[in-house]
């Protein structure tokens, strides 16, 4: 597993957060000792799993090559990780934490979504400008997407109705009804769309805009508008490094997490207000962001910097610094 030798990131208390890892951690809750985090490494073709309890990597697997977005099947028995550079969806037995079969996914897979109802999962083809649907039963191809320039993001509603792709040159959100497989709205959002998230109520998508360095939410109830839009300036940061990407919503619609890239920040919003509430330093260039089961935990990667950050969700407070692999790009953690 290899090891980063430099000092960890300093957080918003002005805390070293190397010297928080060799301290003591706060009480673990029972889910977090019984969790496990996966995280992909781009350039490692790995994927690292932390134990929740040590917050330490006890395991490092072995993929395809370039792995990016994953996501778990419906009945939390694989993994499913994007292999861009393999143009395929490795899938991960959870018991033995093995690749036991891979399927096709169309060219350049960046990300992908499990639909809650069916055995399939949504892919962002970027070099074909589609969303392919998979059935991942029958390993199948069901139909495929035509969308904008470059789709990168996407967004599945918790009911399994609406699909949202991002598509970063045509700088636009285009809605997918999941009944007809057909994009049935298009909304143009900031420049480089990265990222959608559905609020836990369905009634609304937040979509981040990396070079505009926004969040555009989508009104998923009645217009499909944009109802409301959260810049970010952080202060000290030049303004070009402040680049949304990641997206993580609370489900009791307290907070609202944003990844903002090369600032090594990540916002806390209120997901009522819209408010900007504060900026939390992480490792270098934060990209992907994933709650935890109870929520107590919010774990970022950080790409340039080689890490995951551990977020303590209830004091706003970064807590501890996890050396993985090489430039990690995605991060999940276990249902």
């Amino acid at each position: 597993m290899p090891f980063l030798n430099r000092r960890g990131p300093v957080s918003k208390f002005g805390h070293s957060l190397l010297g928080l890892a060799l301290g003591t951690l706060p009480l673990l809750s029972s889910s977090a000792q019984a969790e496990r985090i996966f995280v992909s490494n781009e350039k490692d073709n790995t994927v690292s799993v932390i134990d929740g309890a040590s917050l330490e990597v006890v395991e490092t697997i072995r993929v395809g090559r370039r792995p990016r977005a994953m996501a778990f099947s419906s009945d939390g028995s694989e993994l499913f990780v994007a292999v861009g550079d393999d143009e395929s969806i490795d899938m991960i037995d959870l018991e033995t934490l093995q690749v036991v079969r891979s399927q096709s996914s169309g060219e350049d897979p960046e990300v992908i979504r499990v639909d809650p109802n069916r055995p399939y999962v949504y892919v962002s083809n970027e070099d074909d400008n589609i969303v392919s649907v998979l059935d991942y039963e029958r390993r199948t191809l069901v139909t495929e997407i035509p969308v904008g320039v470059e789709p990168e993001g996407l967004g599945i509603s918790p009911d399994g109705r609406w699909l949202i792709s991002t598509t970063e040159t045509s700088n636009m959100a285009h809605i997918i009804d999941l009944e007809t497989m057909e994009a049935v709205h298009h909304r143009l959002v900031g420049a480089r769309p990265r990222h959608a998230e559905f609020t836990h109520d369905g009634r609304e998508a937040w979509v981040s805009s990396e070079i505009a360095g926004m969040v555009s939410i989508l009104d998923m109830e009645e217009t499909f508008d944009i109802k409301h839009t959260i810049r970010f300036d952080v202060p000290g940061v030049p303004r070009e490094t402040v680049q949304a990407v990641g997206v993580e919503l609370t489900s009791d619609g307290r907070y609202a997490f944003v990844a903002l890239g090369p600032s090594n920040r990540v916002a806390v919003i209120d997901q009522q207000s819209y408010e900007v509430l504060d900026y939390i330093l992480v490792g270098q260039r934060v990209w992907h962001l994933a709650l935890n089961g109870d929520e107590s935990r919010l774990y970022t990667t950080n790409g340039v910097s080689g890490d995951v950050t551990m977020i303590e969700v209830d004091g706003l407070r970064a807590v501890k610094s996890i050396p993985v692999g090489r430039f990690p790009w995605g991060v999940i953690v276990e249902p």
